[in-house]
């Protein structure tokens, strides 16, 4: 099994399942691109990125969506 962090829940992937990049795993999670922010490790990956950053079993990512409200 392979594991991430994802919002300080661990979560984890039958083997070969773990998400290759930020993009898949917001597409498994079933979240919106165009309304988060993530950090991978401590690092805030830009949105143009997240279809190129590669995840790897044992990495935290935080994800923050935005929501509206007045």
């Amino acid at each position: 099994m392979n594991t991430l962090k994802i919002n300080g829940a661990e979560k984890e992937f039958a083997d070969g399942k773990l998400p290759a990049t930020v993009s898949q795993l917001l597409g498994l999670l079933d979240i919106n691109q165009a309304a988060v922010v993530a950090e991978l490790d401590g690092q805030i990956i830009e949105r143009k990125d997240f279809e190129t950053t590669g995840l790897k079993a044992g990495q935290s990512i935080e994800i923050i969506r935005f929501v509206g409200g007045g």
